[in-house]
């Protein structure tokens, strides 16, 4: 129901658009879609890497990896997976709810998300040269413990 009523807005105010000035709509379009043609293939290998997951481990199977009683090794586990994967945001939370849904905790998502976002070790190289290398361990170091803590945060609210 709620998509719908976007599509009618986002409908209702394209077609306001269009009439207030066409050329500036169409540069909007035109905008929009290369937008979408640089996102393509980031969504594209999200869903071929929650297809290869889902087909390759069974919901036991990620549950006892990462589940919620794979505890503290398993939120390890997966903050390790997530420091060493690039994956945006946008790519990130729908990889970790199809994850929840076959068996993966709470906590383990939480560090997962939390490394996956913000600590960067593919990018490390060129993060040193913009910020230095001393800057860049301490920010993902710091970002890397921050995830614990948001898995020990996200771990006490799940339980209440």
């Amino acid at each position: 129901m709620h998509t719908k009523i976007f599509y009618g807005v986002t409908i209702v105010l394209l077609t306001l658009s269009l009439i207030k000035d066409r050329g500036k709509t169409k540069k909007a379009l035109i905008k929009a879609w290369k937008s979408l043609e640089n996102i393509l293939p980031q969504m594209l290998a999200m869903i071929v890497a929650i297809g290869l997951i889902i087909a390759l481990l069974s919901p036991e199977t990620i549950s006892r990896i990462i589940g919620g009683s794979s505890g503290w090794w398993g939120v390890l586990l997966a903050a390790i997976l997530g420091s060493v994967t690039l994956m945006p945001a946008f790519v990130a939370f729908p990889m970790a709810a199809v994850l929840l849904q076959n068996g993966a905790g709470y906590m383990q998502l939480a560090a997962f998300v939390s490394t996956l976002t913000m600590v960067g070790l593919i990018t490390f190289p060129m993060e040193v040269r913009f910020f230095g290398r001393k800057m860049t361990i301490w920010r993902n170091a710091l970002a890397f413990v921050f995830a614990f803590l948001v898995a020990l945060v996200i771990g006490k609210v799940v339980v209440l």
